[in-house]
């Protein structure tokens, strides 16, 4: 004969006046972990207390019952309603909802309490946070209800926008947190799920792979062309950057390079022109110019412009002041702000002082020519005062064969950028003019 089972019979639930409860000494909870009790009675007072509270009934030393009852489990909660208490928010005798236990172990069923609890899983919070947008709820307020910043809401429902493929892959534990948020720098999920198949096969991928896949395409915001022309030049003219909110300082990717190597060669032009117009042969500006280009090429050397009286004046105040601060300072302690602040302007003004400009002769500027390129970090490198060989001058007792032949060699001056010959200035015919030495005069 088959033995029955006793039918489960539930704690009794009922409601009881804060005033009658205590905190027990039973909790095993000793550890702050999680929210804070401010935010967890914040939470309470917006939305009221969403889980009961276990208790037991206090007894007097002959075992009778006292009227007032003891809190072996949830005892966060029973803080944050102590301190709704204590600034007003709730009334001391309000009824809280209760279950009394009195069965068992109280230090029992303060540890099931915590131990048979499990937190939600990552992709349930991604889920949640994207009902609620669709529910018309802000960034703003969602980052506010759960007390986590904006940026942290930013980052769950981008997880969320993943190919919904890779997120039931990630809830079978088949993808881990950190390649998941790898797969988020890209809104495609075609290609999202193209790169799961090309890598799922290894034993472990790191996050760093499966970004690089999915960028190779892509041009990072921290490319020296990017520097260079900014990337509010790139929006501006209809580029889109793919972030990743994951990073701290949220690196992007430009998806159009075609777009920005335009806008690098038409602003290396600009400049190419600018620089030209000095007075310049020719100008040859380049990402990256050849290695050498500037072997077999004479440099002319120029003249540093001095400062001036006003500026010569100027900068003796400004060492002056520096000098002052340093024999106040000098003893190794700390800067106040302000001093050292203006420690920063002095040192910046007499950098700009001291950079002195250099002036070239016009006769030597016509036969030569510059050089531009970029830096590692994207400032512009620029070459002055280098001559090629067909452009020096020919020996004296040749001048007058030549019939002119050399005569204001910067007509015909040209802006060289990634390859492309630009003229800067000059007439077609008078190029044209310039006839060929004859073989008898070679």
């Amino acid at each position: 004969m088959t033995k029955t089972l006793p039918k489960l019979v539930l704690s009794a639930s009922r409601d009881i006046p804060f005033s009658q409860l205590v905190l027990s000494q039973k909790n095993v909870r000793r550890v702050k972990a999680g929210l804070s009790i401010e935010d967890l009675a914040e939470d309470i007072y917006r939305r009221t207390l969403l889980q009961s509270i276990n208790v037991r009934p206090l007894l007097d030393v002959d075992g009778k019952e006292t009227g007032m009852f003891e809190v072996p489990a949830g005892g966060r909660r029973f803080r944050a309603l102590e301190l709704l208490v204590k600034t007003k928010r709730m009334a001391k005798d309000q009824p809280v909802p209760c279950v009394v236990r009195e069965a068992g172990i109280a230090e029992e069923d303060s540890l099931a309490e915590n131990v048979m609890r499990v937190a939600l899983h990552p992709l349930d919070q991604f889920r949640a946070f994207s009902a609620l947008i669709e529910a018309g709820l802000s960034e703003e307020d969602i980052a506010a209800r759960f007390f986590v910043s904006v940026s942290t809401v930013r980052q769950r429902l981008r997880l969320a926008s993943v190919s919904p493929t890779l997120l039931e892959i990630y809830g079978e534990d088949g993808i881990t947190l950190e390649q998941l948020m790898a797969f988020s720098v890209t809104d495609n999920h075609a290609r999202q799920e193209q790169v799961w198949e090309q890598v799922n096969q290894g034993h472990h991928v790191p996050a760093y792979h499966i970004r690089r896949l999915l960028t190779e395409d892509a041009i990072s915001a921290s490319d020296r062309r990017v520097r260079f022309i900014g990337i509010d030049a790139y929006t501006e003219a209809g580029g889109y950057v793919m972030r990743d909110l994951f990073s701290s300082d949220e690196d992007g990717w430009l998806q159009d390079p075609g777009l920005v190597e335009l806008l690098v060669s038409e602003k290396l032009s600009e400049l190419a022109q600018e620089i030209g117009a000095e007075g310049w042969k020719w100008v040859e500006a380049a990402v990256d110019l050849p290695y050498g280009c500037e072997r077999g090429k004479r440099r002319i050397v120029g003249t540093t412009v001095p400062l001036t009286d006003d500026e010569q004046a100027r900068r003796d105040v400004l060492v002056e002041e520096y000098d002052r601060i340093g024999d106040d300072y000098g003893d190794g302690s700390d800067l106040p702000d302000e001093v050292d602040a203006r420690l920063t302007e002095i040192d910046a003004e007499l950098t700009a002082l001291d950079s002195r400009p250099t002036v070239y002769d016009p006769g030597d500027m016509v036969r030569a020519g510059v050089f531009i390129s970029l830096t590692h970090d994207g400032r512009l490198r620029i070459d002055r005062g280098y001559v090629r060989p067909e452009d020096e001058p020919v020996a004296e007792g040749q001048n007058d064969v030549t019939n002119g032949a050399n005569a204001d060699v910067s007509d015909g001056a040209t802006v060289t950028v990634a390859g492309q010959a630009a003229p800067i200035g000059g007439d077609d015919d008078e190029d044209e003019a310039i006839k060929p030495l004859p073989d008898r005069l070679v």
